[in-house]
């Protein structure tokens, strides 16, 4: 299925782990660190991943929202993603963390 297939991506990558973590607020067996995404066909397999689950659970979207920082780049891919893999049009938009 795609869950299986977007787990083992995520190992593949190294965004998600499995040991021991303290974080700040609680210790954890698994840690998923998104800035791992390094590359552009990273980046693109992760669209893919966002369009297919959204696509399979009926998710309609015009617009997708990419909170700043790391957001951003996960709704451009999953807009290109939509596009190419569906013809879904969709926008995206963001926030700013801080005032222009």
């Amino acid at each position: 299925t795609y869950k299986e297939s977007f787990i083992k991506f995520m190992v593949d990558s190294g965004v998600l782990t499995f040991g021991e973590f303290t974080l700040k607020v609680a210790e954890s067996s698994l840690l998923h660190k998104h800035s791992n995404y390094k590359t552009g066909a990273q980046l693109a397999k992760l669209g893919e991943f966002y369009a297919d689950a959204s696509t399979y659970n009926g998710i309609e979207a015009d617009v997708l929202f990419g909170p700043a920082y790391k957001g951003i780049p996960l709704s451009v891919s999953a807009c290109v993603a939509l596009f190419n893999k569906f013809g879904v049009d969709a926008s995206y938009c963001f926030d700013r963390k801080e005032v222009k």
